[in-house]
Protein backbone atom coordinates (compact mmCIF):
# COMPACT_ATOMS: atom_id res chain seq x y z
CA UNK A 1 0.00 0.00 0.00
CA UNK A 2 1.50 3.40 -0.40
CA UNK A 3 0.63 6.56 1.41
CA UNK A 4 0.74 10.23 0.47
CA UNK A 5 0.37 12.70 2.69
CA UNK A 6 -2.06 15.29 3.09
CA UNK A 7 0.09 18.79 1.98
CA UNK A 8 0.94 17.21 -1.49
CA UNK A 9 -2.48 17.45 -2.71
CA UNK A 10 -2.02 18.53 -6.48
CA UNK A 11 0.28 15.18 -6.26
CA UNK A 12 -2.32 13.13 -4.88
CA UNK A 13 -4.97 13.84 -6.68
CA UNK A 14 -2.77 13.44 -9.59
CA UNK A 15 -2.09 9.84 -8.21
CA UNK A 16 -5.51 8.42 -7.56
CA UNK A 17 -7.02 10.25 -11.11
CA UNK A 18 -3.95 7.50 -12.39
CA UNK A 19 -5.86 4.82 -10.30
CA UNK A 20 -9.23 5.64 -11.69
CA UNK A 21 -8.58 6.48 -14.97
CA UNK A 22 -11.06 3.96 -17.54
CA UNK A 23 -12.54 2.32 -14.24
CA UNK A 24 -15.96 2.41 -12.97
CA UNK A 25 -16.45 4.02 -9.44
CA UNK A 26 -18.39 3.38 -6.62
CA UNK A 27 -17.77 5.50 -3.41
CA UNK A 28 -18.30 4.29 -0.32
CA UNK A 29 -18.60 7.63 2.09
CA UNK A 30 -18.51 7.74 6.03
CA UNK A 31 -19.25 10.71 8.49
CA UNK A 32 -15.69 12.41 7.09
CA UNK A 33 -17.68 12.97 3.69
CA UNK A 34 -19.79 15.45 5.52
CA UNK A 35 -17.69 17.33 7.69
CA UNK A 36 -16.71 20.30 5.47
CA UNK A 37 -21.33 20.77 5.11
CA UNK A 38 -20.97 20.98 9.44
CA UNK A 39 -22.08 18.19 10.23
CA UNK A 40 -19.64 16.45 13.41
CA UNK A 41 -18.47 13.22 13.09
CA UNK A 42 -18.10 10.35 15.40
CA UNK A 43 -14.08 9.15 15.43
CA UNK A 44 -12.33 12.24 13.47
CA UNK A 45 -8.89 13.44 14.78
CA UNK A 46 -10.41 16.58 16.51
CA UNK A 47 -13.89 14.86 17.91
CA UNK A 48 -14.88 14.58 20.95
CA UNK A 49 -15.59 11.22 22.75
CA UNK A 50 -19.12 10.37 21.70
CA UNK A 51 -21.24 7.24 22.69
CA UNK A 52 -24.38 6.64 20.33
CA UNK A 53 -27.33 5.18 21.81
CA UNK A 54 -27.89 1.38 20.92
CA UNK A 55 -31.05 -0.60 19.66
CA UNK A 56 -31.13 -2.65 22.74
CA UNK A 57 -31.05 0.84 24.99
CA UNK A 58 -33.98 2.90 22.41
CA UNK A 59 -36.34 -0.44 22.81
CA UNK A 60 -35.60 -1.75 25.89
CA UNK A 61 -35.85 1.51 28.23
CA UNK A 62 -38.52 4.45 28.12
CA UNK A 63 -36.08 6.95 29.67
CA UNK A 64 -33.57 6.31 26.83
CA UNK A 65 -36.49 6.80 24.30
CA UNK A 66 -37.36 9.67 25.75
CA UNK A 67 -33.83 11.30 26.18
CA UNK A 68 -33.16 10.01 22.68
CA UNK A 69 -36.35 11.90 21.08
CA UNK A 70 -35.64 14.98 23.35
CA UNK A 71 -32.14 15.38 21.76
CA UNK A 72 -33.70 14.73 18.56
CA UNK A 73 -36.34 16.80 18.78
CA UNK A 74 -33.85 19.88 18.88
CA UNK A 75 -31.24 18.48 16.40
CA UNK A 76 -32.73 17.06 13.28
CA UNK A 77 -33.82 20.61 11.59
CA UNK A 78 -29.78 21.64 11.88
CA UNK A 79 -29.54 18.68 9.81
CA UNK A 80 -32.19 18.93 7.51
CA UNK A 81 -30.94 22.41 6.90
CA UNK A 82 -27.43 21.42 5.82
CA UNK A 83 -26.08 21.88 2.42
CA UNK A 84 -23.47 20.23 0.50
CA UNK A 85 -20.19 20.59 0.36
CA UNK A 86 -18.06 20.86 -2.59
CA UNK A 87 -17.05 17.15 -2.07
CA UNK A 88 -20.65 15.87 -2.34
CA UNK A 89 -21.13 18.55 -5.29
CA UNK A 90 -17.63 16.86 -7.09
CA UNK A 91 -18.98 13.41 -6.76
CA UNK A 92 -22.51 14.30 -8.11
CA UNK A 93 -20.86 15.60 -11.08
CA UNK A 94 -18.76 12.69 -11.47
CA UNK A 95 -21.96 10.34 -11.71
CA UNK A 96 -22.88 12.37 -14.43
CA UNK A 97 -19.79 12.17 -16.57
CA UNK A 98 -20.28 8.39 -16.22
CA UNK A 99 -17.25 7.61 -13.88
CA UNK A 100 -19.00 7.24 -10.45
CA UNK A 101 -21.66 4.25 -10.75
CA UNK A 102 -22.87 4.43 -7.57
CA UNK A 103 -22.89 5.45 -4.25
CA UNK A 104 -23.12 3.34 -0.55
CA UNK A 105 -23.24 5.96 2.21
CA UNK A 106 -23.14 5.26 5.68
CA UNK A 107 -24.60 8.82 6.66
CA UNK A 108 -28.28 9.47 7.43
CA UNK A 109 -27.68 13.27 6.36
CA UNK A 110 -28.89 12.86 2.67
CA UNK A 111 -26.52 15.03 1.35
CA UNK A 112 -25.50 13.65 -1.65
CA UNK A 113 -29.31 13.21 -2.79
CA UNK A 114 -29.47 16.84 -2.36
CA UNK A 115 -25.80 17.42 -4.66
CA UNK A 116 -28.01 15.60 -7.49
CA UNK A 117 -26.45 12.04 -6.72
CA UNK A 118 -29.09 9.58 -8.22
CA UNK A 119 -27.83 5.78 -8.02
CA UNK A 120 -27.39 6.26 -4.13
CA UNK A 121 -27.92 3.47 -1.09
CA UNK A 122 -28.24 5.51 2.29
CA UNK A 123 -26.65 2.21 4.21
CA UNK A 124 -28.43 3.71 7.45
CA UNK A 125 -31.41 4.80 6.47
CA UNK A 126 -32.27 8.65 6.88
CA UNK A 127 -32.99 11.31 9.34
CA UNK A 128 -36.18 11.95 7.27
CA UNK A 129 -38.56 9.16 7.77
CA UNK A 130 -39.66 7.86 11.14
CA UNK A 131 -41.30 4.07 11.41
CA UNK A 132 -43.48 2.20 13.66
CA UNK A 133 -42.01 -1.16 15.21
CA UNK A 134 -45.46 -2.63 15.58
CA UNK A 135 -47.18 -1.86 12.65
CA UNK A 136 -44.06 -0.72 10.54
CA UNK A 137 -46.42 2.89 9.32
CA UNK A 138 -44.02 5.21 8.28
CA UNK A 139 -43.87 8.93 8.81
CA UNK A 140 -41.96 12.10 8.09
CA UNK A 141 -39.90 13.53 10.61
CA UNK A 142 -41.78 17.19 9.56
CA UNK A 143 -44.92 15.17 10.59
CA UNK A 144 -43.45 13.90 14.02
CA UNK A 145 -42.03 17.68 14.97
CA UNK A 146 -45.56 19.03 14.67
CA UNK A 147 -46.56 16.51 17.01
CA UNK A 148 -43.72 16.54 19.47
CA UNK A 149 -43.80 20.42 19.45
CA UNK A 150 -47.34 20.23 20.44
CA UNK A 151 -46.80 17.42 23.16
CA UNK A 152 -43.68 20.03 24.34
CA UNK A 153 -44.64 23.56 23.87
CA UNK A 154 -41.43 25.78 24.52
CA UNK A 155 -39.66 23.05 24.94
CA UNK A 156 -37.27 24.00 22.15
CA UNK A 157 -37.40 27.61 23.08
CA UNK A 158 -36.66 27.26 26.65
CA UNK A 159 -33.48 24.98 26.05
CA UNK A 160 -31.81 27.22 24.04
CA UNK A 161 -32.05 30.11 26.09
CA UNK A 162 -31.24 28.56 28.51
CA UNK A 163 -27.86 26.15 27.66
CA UNK A 164 -27.91 27.08 23.78
CA UNK A 165 -27.68 23.70 21.62
CA UNK A 166 -24.66 21.92 20.26
CA UNK A 167 -25.09 19.54 17.91
CA UNK A 168 -23.44 15.68 17.87
CA UNK A 169 -23.44 13.32 15.17
CA UNK A 170 -26.99 12.12 13.42
CA UNK A 171 -29.21 14.78 14.22
CA UNK A 172 -29.18 14.97 17.99
CA UNK A 173 -28.72 18.25 20.09
CA UNK A 174 -26.20 17.88 23.24
CA UNK A 175 -28.65 18.25 26.08
CA UNK A 176 -28.71 16.55 29.55
CA UNK A 177 -31.65 17.96 31.28
CA UNK A 178 -35.07 15.74 29.37
CA UNK A 179 -36.90 13.85 31.97
CA UNK A 180 -39.93 16.83 31.35
CA UNK A 181 -40.11 15.77 27.81
CA UNK A 182 -43.17 13.78 26.48
CA UNK A 183 -42.63 11.24 23.76
CA UNK A 184 -45.22 10.30 21.55
CA UNK A 185 -46.44 6.91 19.89
CA UNK A 186 -47.35 5.56 16.69
CA UNK A 187 -50.92 7.26 15.81
CA UNK A 188 -51.97 4.00 13.96
CA UNK A 189 -51.47 1.35 16.68
CA UNK A 190 -49.83 3.26 19.69
CA UNK A 191 -46.67 1.31 18.90
CA UNK A 192 -42.60 2.86 19.50
CA UNK A 193 -41.55 5.46 17.07
CA UNK A 194 -37.87 5.28 15.92
CA UNK A 195 -36.07 6.77 13.64
CA UNK A 196 -35.89 5.16 10.12
CA UNK A 197 -31.94 4.91 11.14
CA UNK A 198 -29.60 1.69 11.52
CA UNK A 199 -28.51 1.82 15.14
CA UNK A 200 -25.46 0.61 16.59
CA UNK A 201 -26.32 -3.03 17.55
CA UNK A 202 -29.13 -3.32 14.54
CA UNK A 203 -28.19 -4.88 10.95
CA UNK A 204 -28.73 -3.16 7.58
CA UNK A 205 -31.86 -4.65 5.91
CA UNK A 206 -30.90 -7.69 4.13
CA UNK A 207 -32.43 -6.66 0.65
CA UNK A 208 -30.23 -3.52 1.01
CA UNK A 209 -27.02 -5.07 1.49
CA UNK A 210 -27.54 -7.32 -1.39
CA UNK A 211 -28.27 -4.00 -3.82
CA UNK A 212 -24.87 -2.61 -2.06
CA UNK A 213 -23.03 -5.87 -2.78
CA UNK A 214 -24.54 -5.98 -6.53
CA UNK A 215 -23.43 -2.29 -6.92
CA UNK A 216 -20.09 -3.31 -5.96
CA UNK A 217 -19.73 -6.15 -7.89
CA UNK A 218 -20.74 -3.73 -11.14
CA UNK A 219 -17.73 -1.76 -10.14
CA UNK A 220 -13.87 -1.63 -11.26
CA UNK A 221 -12.70 -0.12 -8.07
CA UNK A 222 -13.90 0.86 -4.56
CA UNK A 223 -13.30 4.85 -3.29
CA UNK A 224 -13.81 4.75 -0.14
CA UNK A 225 -14.32 8.79 1.44
CA UNK A 226 -13.97 9.88 5.02
CA UNK A 227 -15.00 6.83 6.71
CA UNK A 228 -12.82 4.91 9.39
CA UNK A 229 -14.30 1.62 8.21
CA UNK A 230 -14.71 0.91 11.85
CA UNK A 231 -18.04 -0.74 11.90
CA UNK A 232 -18.92 -3.67 9.58
CA UNK A 233 -21.39 -2.21 7.76
CA UNK A 234 -19.01 -0.63 5.44
CA UNK A 235 -15.95 -2.63 5.64
CA UNK A 236 -17.86 -5.75 4.10
CA UNK A 237 -17.90 -4.17 1.26
CA UNK A 238 -14.49 -3.17 1.31
CA UNK A 239 -13.29 -6.64 2.11
CA UNK A 240 -15.24 -8.21 -0.61
CA UNK A 241 -14.12 -6.20 -3.45
CA UNK A 242 -10.31 -7.11 -2.40
CA UNK A 243 -11.56 -10.81 -2.46
CA UNK A 244 -12.98 -10.40 -6.13
CA UNK A 245 -9.58 -8.18 -7.16
CA UNK A 246 -11.06 -4.64 -7.42
CA UNK A 247 -8.91 -2.30 -6.26
CA UNK A 248 -9.29 -0.19 -3.26
CA UNK A 249 -8.72 3.39 -2.83
CA UNK A 250 -9.51 5.45 0.61
CA UNK A 251 -9.59 9.33 1.66
CA UNK A 252 -9.52 9.37 5.05
CA UNK A 253 -7.68 11.91 7.90
CA UNK A 254 -6.49 8.84 9.93
CA UNK A 255 -5.86 5.35 10.18
CA UNK A 256 -8.84 2.95 9.35
CA UNK A 257 -9.68 -0.43 9.50
CA UNK A 258 -9.50 -0.96 5.45
CA UNK A 259 -5.88 0.41 4.84
CA UNK A 260 -4.11 -3.25 4.29
CA UNK A 261 -6.41 -3.86 1.60
CA UNK A 262 -5.73 -0.28 -0.24
CA UNK A 263 -4.10 -0.18 -3.19
CA UNK A 264 -3.81 3.70 -2.85
CA UNK A 265 -4.24 5.68 0.90
CA UNK A 266 -4.84 9.33 1.06
CA UNK A 267 -4.21 11.36 4.26
CA UNK A 268 -6.29 14.16 2.99
CA UNK A 269 -9.90 15.95 2.97
CA UNK A 270 -12.77 14.55 0.68
CA UNK A 271 -13.54 18.05 -0.69
CA UNK A 272 -9.91 18.67 -1.49
CA UNK A 273 -9.92 15.31 -3.62
CA UNK A 274 -12.88 15.14 -5.46
CA UNK A 275 -12.73 18.35 -6.42
CA UNK A 276 -9.78 17.93 -7.51
CA UNK A 277 -11.03 14.51 -9.72
CA UNK A 278 -13.74 17.01 -10.62
CA UNK A 279 -11.57 19.43 -12.35
CA UNK A 280 -8.75 16.94 -13.93
CA UNK A 281 -11.83 14.39 -15.33
CA UNK A 282 -13.20 18.18 -17.24
CA UNK A 283 -9.72 18.06 -18.64
CA UNK A 284 -9.74 14.51 -19.59
CA UNK A 285 -8.11 12.27 -16.77
CA UNK A 286 -10.90 9.56 -17.50
CA UNK A 287 -9.64 8.68 -21.11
Amino acid sequence: MECVSAPTIPATGDRLADLVRGRRLVALTGAGMSTDSGIPDYRGPDSPPRTPMTFQQFMGDAAFRRHYWARNHLGWRFMDATVPNAGHRALADLERSGRVTGVLTQNVDLLHTKAGSRAVIDLHGSYAQVRCMACEHRISRYSLADRLTEANPGFAESVSAATGVEIAPDADAVIEETAHFRVVDCERCGGILKPDIVYFGESVPKPRVEAAYAMVDRCDLVLVLGSSLTVMSGLRFVRHAAKRGTPVAIVNRGPTRGDEFAALKLEAGCSEVLTALADQKASGFQT
